[in-house]
């Protein structure tokens, strides 16, 4: 006999189906995965989803600093260039070593090389103006550039770019054994983009090798076995697969580069385990709860499976439509590295959920008794009673339960303590400086490194200016030079050079005070054509474009996630309660990047040089709230669903949290530390970006699964409850008729 049921929702029909048919089930996913793999890492279409990726993902918006890279975007040629440095650049062996490379690029077809060392010295030992900027400021270095035309040259362009470049890279291994000690590098954007993009590839192995395994061992804590403990894993690995697929078709829609792979993949895999261990928990629960343990058969086991996907399966399915509202939230900014990440990130959540309604339930059934059973490791002197102590399914009473009674003595002050907490934690957000990390920090492991700071140091009039003015004319140029040498945080205006039909003019200002240089410049601009740009008006572009999108996807998530907790609760203050809370937490996140990155608190822990790094990168900031405020809210279901669990069996108020928070600690608990790990793993990477990330999500997940939802949740509560489940009438019969139940 099997335990009286109610009839089965939706989401218990469709985890019946897959669980009575597994083999059909695995056979669809099978299918579904082999697709994705032939199709993103195999690349039978003759590219795989690496391949496909764009240098910047259209990060850049439509503004200022766009439309003046249009205008100086006009040469006829792509170039590379061998950076020499600590030779001196009358060494007649290193002009030996130019010429010859010369000779050799001359004989490609469309290709040239321009050679600063042929042009002698003016009367008074100076450098022709033509080619100062290829010195070093020291002059102790030399640029030299090989170039393929653009428009005169007919073949495989590619494949010429590829011969200068070896080129250069011979001639840059030759005089660093003719001059031990120089650098010698060939660099260029899109060698910087095919260092970036192995960088990420190696970033994402690593951070799954490192997250993988920990979540296992978490895993076998929780479950006692490796049985039980591999199916939230699968779960993880299709979803990693089916996210890669999903990513392949989106760039034929748009451009994804490197930082959307590496985020949507972590979030995938972080959301998987949490699905895949919440429905195992529960499903071990609802087994063992069948009334004869002698007597279990396929249909009990059917049953239970059935009974896990009306609670359980209907808390992931809740949790998951709002970090996909999350998602959708994203699709409202302008840039379309922002609107990609949205739409990886919409999909990897809707495999997540999927993987946890069908695939998961085959795996239970086919799994079956042994998933119950005592797993080996119990039965080992001293582990067993570890996993005993902290396993899957927690006792009535318990030290959740235990802790949640304290707070309830002072619920008040409780309450007001942890906010308190936050709000000093989030303190260092007043001093937050945006910065766009994927300029400014190239990652050490990358070849290009030495190449980008070797040329940023020593050739600072040959890099990219951080500010850029451009005008129409050389005599408006001089005139705005004028004006904006004047500017405190300035240090010096270059000499305009024509580029095109416009004027450049570089402006050199300290790397940390960029942006509020270009804020000040467009503040009192001239009364003639002018543009600024270069690599700090892009990111003040970049930080507007998405300051524009802000009102729209604030309404679209909070409204979503307070309509969805409404209909799953009948109260209005639970969803402004988890809003607060979570805007805290948040900031609490971001006020750590600060600390850590910002004011470098956190640069021989993480090993990267505080002088690079200018600031939080601005679209860590975006992503932290919104993918963070999902997090938050998974658990936040996962309490919720307890709580009314309890309360619509009859308990007190006091009761159901108390009860609520002993039934769901565990898991939280478990499925933050996984998220944390993942995360974490994930921020050991060398892409800054990704660093940051890692480092905010995991901290947003602790200080939410500890401080928020073991503390403030159950005391603001317990403080408020004569109106926690409060919401108008009117709203009370729009619960009563359309409120969310299996």
């Amino acid at each position: 006999m099997t335990r009286t049921d109610r009839p089965a929702g939706a989401l218990g029909r469709i985890a019946e189906a897959s669980a009575r048919h597994p083999f059909r089930t695995l056979t669809a996913w099978v299918v579904i995965l082999g697709s994705a793999i032939a199709l993103a890492i195999v690349g039978v279409t003759g590219e795989d989803l690496f391949d496909r990726l764009g240098s910047d993902g259209g990060s850049w918006s439509n503004g200022e600093s766009a439309e003046a890279d249009q205008l100086l975007d006009g040469t006829a040629a792509e170039t590379v260039t061998l950076l020499v440095y600590g030779v001196d650049p009358a060494d007649p062996e290193l002009a030996g070593i130019v010429a010859d490379l010369g000779e050799r690029v001359e004989e490609i077809p469309g290709a040239a090389l321009v050679n600063p060392l042929l042009l002698p010295l003016l009367p008074d030992g100076s450098r022709d103006p033509r080619v100062a900027g290829l010195f070093a400021d020291d002059g102790d270095g030399v640029l030299l550039v090989g170039s393929v035309s653009t428009t005169e040259y007919v073949g495989d362009f590619g494949a010429t770019l590829d011969e200068v470049t070896a080129e250069l890279r011979s001639a840059a291994a030759e005089i660093r054994d003719a001059v031990p000690g120089s650098v010698a590098e060939a660099g260029s954007a899109d060698l910087l983009v095919e260092s970036i993009i192995e960088t990420s590839e190696s970033d994402l192995q690593r951070g799954e090798a490192v997250a993988l395994p920990i979540a296992l061992l978490v895993m076998l804590v929780v479950f006692g076995g490796f049985l039980a403990a591999g199916i939230p894993l699968i779960g993880a690995i299709v979803s990693i697969v089916g996210g890669l697929g999903a990513l392949f078709g989106f760039t034929y829609l748009l451009d994804v580069n490197t930082t959307v792979v590496n985020v949507v993949t972590a979030v995938g895999l972080g959301l998987s385990i949490d699905y895949g261990l919440l429905i195992v928990s529960r499903f071990r629960e609802e087994y063992r709860q069948s009334d004869d343990a002698g007597q279990r058969t396929r249909d009990h086991r059917i049953a239970a499976i059935v009974r896990t996907a009306g609670s359980a399966g209907r808390t992931v399915a809740y949790s998951g439509t709002t970090f996909a509202i999350a998602g959708l939230g994203l699709l409202f900014f302008e840039p379309a590295i922002v609107k990609a990440i949205g739409l990886g990130a919409i999909a990897v959540t809707v495999i997540s959920i999927a993987s946890a309604l069908t695939l998961v339930p085959a795996l239970l059934e086919l799994g079956g008794e042994r998933l119950v059973r005592p797993g080996a490791l119990t039965r080992i002197p001293g582990i067993g009673r570890l996993l005993r102590r902290f396993g899957d399914i927690a006792p009535d009473e318990g030290f959740f339960s235990k802790l949640t009674r304290r707070l309830q003595r002072h619920p008040a002050i409780v309450t007001l303590a942890a906010f308190a907490v936050l709000l000093i934690l989030a303190a260092p957000v007043l001093s937050l400086r945006l910065a766009n990390t994927a300029v400014d920090s190239t990652p050490a492991s990358s070849d290009q490194y030495t190449f980008v700071t070797t040329l940023n140091e020593q050739f600072p009039h040959a890099a990219d200016p951080r500010v850029s003015l451009v005008t129409r004319s050389e005599e408006d140029a001089l005139a705005w030079s004028r004006d904006v040498e004047r500017l405190d945080a300035v240090e010096s205006v270059g000499a305009p050079v024509a580029v095109n039909d416009v004027w450049q003019t570089p402006v050199v200002v300290d790397g940390k005070s960029g942006g509020s240089v270009v804020r000040e410049i467009r503040a009192d601009a001239p009364d003639f054509p002018h543009w600024v740009t270069g690599a700090d008006a892009r990111t003040v572009d970049f930080s507007n474009a998405l300051g524009s999108g802000i009102p729209a996807a604030v309404v679209v998530i909070a409204f979503g996630t307070v309509l969805l907790l409404f209909l799953m609760t009948g109260s209005l203050v639970i969803p402004l309660k988890a809003l607060l809370a979570s805007a805290l937490s948040l900031g609490a996140s971001i006020g750590l990047l600060v600390w850590g990155f910002q004011d470098g608190a956190f640069a021989g822990l993480m090993g990267f040089d505080p002088a690079t790094v200018y600031g939080v990168d601005t679209l860590v900031v975006l992503l932290t709230f919104v993918f963070g405020f999902g997090l938050a809210m998974d658990y936040e279901m996962f309490i919720l669903s307890r709580i009314t669990d309890q309360k619509n069996a009859g308990a007190s108020d006091l009761e159901a949290i108390a009860l609520g928070l002993q039934h769901s600690g565990r898991i939280i608990t478990s499925a933050a530390l996984i998220i944390i790990v993942v995360f974490a793993g994930f921020a050991t990477g060398d892409l800054m970006i990704i660093k940051q990330l890692g480092v905010a999500l995991a901290f947003a997940v602790l200080l939410d699964a500890t401080l928020v939802r073991c503390i403030l949740v159950p005391a603001f509560m317990t403080w408020q409850r004569r109106i926690m489940w409060w919401a108008p009438r009117w709203m009370k019969r729009l619960h009563a008729r359309f409120g969310l139940s299996d």
